[in-house]
């Protein structure tokens, strides 16, 4: 089978594709024939030794797949030869095959596609985690999110809507707030090109948001902090920008506010059941219309350093996939 290989640290344009002998599972993992791939800003980070996963050289890079089961652990009961499956393996999914352990891995509903199926696990893992349980965001509350039009960001203002908050979008070209917008995002501020703090006080009519989800970081977060409202709930979720804040924490003491950290990929691994029920949750709200992810692009096996180097580039918007 053929896999993409991080064999030195660096950008993408160091991964090579190879051909490798085909993999076997143990007796508590499955192997799954990939039909489909999410990228994710991480998998920029991870091949550049910049994330807090660090692997051992060499090592296939993707974190989420959907697919096929092709073999079964002597162990594993629950699934079989032929389930149609998505799964959060971490590193691995770049290639024609994945192997994973079997309690990371779920059926994908009848009728979702395998695309939709592999963009939805970190990304709306992610922002389950941040805004429903981290945060118990509450119907009639008002939620931020900085990187509005990324994959965890658009995930974040569907889940926001979904449970009947009012949202508003932050993003950098007018473009992708019009994304924003078509996923159900209330209000939509450009930090680019208007004052970031001066529109949030104008749309919350000095309030500020209750919840404010930060995947950008660098200097859009100290401003986003100041506006935020009493016993507000920041969420920090990633540095897109690659600039980790400083904020003031005397901020918090004068607003009564949280600082709320969210990592996902732990709390998916340290409450397995919590991160289940929040994906089934999702997968409901899936069947009844309320949150659809968006893939805007696909690639090829052989394209994964174009598609690693438009996430670094914050050219994407909601999810990309590759289908090996």
């Amino acid at each position: 089978m053929r896999a993409v290989v991080c064999k030195q640290w660096g950008g993408p344009e160091n991964l090579v594709i190879e051909t490798v002998s085909d993999l076997l599972p143990g007796p508590n993992e499955v192997v799954i024939e990939v039909k489909a791939a999410g990228v994710n800003f991480p998998d920029v980070l991870i091949i550049q030794n910049k994330y807090q996963m660090k692997p051992t050289l060499p090592f296939t890079p993707g974190a989420e797949l959907a697919g096929v089961i092709r073999a079964v652990g002597a162990e594993v009961r629950h699934l079989h030869v032929g389930d149609a499956v998505v799964a959060f393996t971490g590193l691995g999914a770049f290639a024609q095959q994945c192997l994973s352990k079997a309690e990371q891995v779920l059926p994908i509903p009848a009728g979702m596609d395998f695309h939709t199926a592999a963009a939805f696990t970190l990304a709306y893992g992610t922002s389950w985690h941040a805004v429903r349980d981290r945060a118990a965001l509450q119907a009639g509350e008002t939620l931020l999110v900085l990187g509005a039009a990324g994959g965890v960001g658009l995930a974040a203002v569907e889940i926001g809507k979904a449970i009947g908050a009012t949202v508003i979008a932050c993003a950098s070209t007018a473009e992708k707030l019009q994304v924003c917008q078509a996923h159900g995002a209330d209000h939509c501020i450009n930090y680019e090109t208007e004052d970031l703090r001066l529109r949030i006080k104008e749309l919350t009519q000095g309030k500020g948001p209750d919840v404010i989800y930060d995947a950008v970081g660098g200097k859009f977060s100290e401003p986003c902090f100041r506006a935020i409202g009493w016993r507000g709930r920041y969420l920090v979720v990633g540095f897109a920008s690659g600039e980790i804040p400083s904020l003031p924490l005397n901020l918090a003491l004068l607003k009564g506010a949280s600082i709320v950290g969210v990592f996902w990929g732990e709390f998916a691994k340290r409450e397995p059941k919590n991160n289940a029920a929040g994906l089934t949750e999702m997968l409901q709200w899936i069947k009844q219309g309320k949150i659809k992810p968006l893939v805007s692009k696909t690639y090829t096996l052989d394209q994964t350093p174009e598609a690693l180097r438009d996430m670094s580039e914050r050219k994407v918007t909601g999810k990309i996939i590759i289908t090996p």
